[in-house]
């Protein structure tokens, strides 16, 4: 049974996709979608790293629903503080 939820993505360009969920009540994974490995050095048994392995009750597929428009260029602020309206994005100069 997938468990279905829309997730926002900026690469490589910004959309909104649908992706499956893990299943929260899993035993294997506990609800996170992988299952966490680790492994020591060989020699020593120090702590080298943790290898993680997707779990079977989800899939990482995704499925492009709708790429989201960019913003006109007339509406980008500028970010080196130069901005016409000020900080707060308001104008104190009259209207006239």
């Amino acid at each position: 049974m997938l468990r279905l939820r829309i997730q926002f993505t900026a690469l490589p360009r910004n959309a909104l996709i649908l992706t499956d969920t893990p299943r929260p009540d899993c035993p294997a994974c506990q609800g996170v979608g992988d299952i966490a490995h680790d492994y020591g050095h060989p020699e020593t048994g120090e702590y080298e790293g943790t290898d993680w392995e997707p779990c079977t009750c989800w899939t990482h597929w995704r499925c492009l629903l709708l790429p989201v428009p960019r913003r006109p260029r007339w509406l980008h602020r500028r970010r080196d503080g130069r901005d016409p309206w000020g900080p707060g994005g308001y104008s104190d100069e009259p209207p006239f």
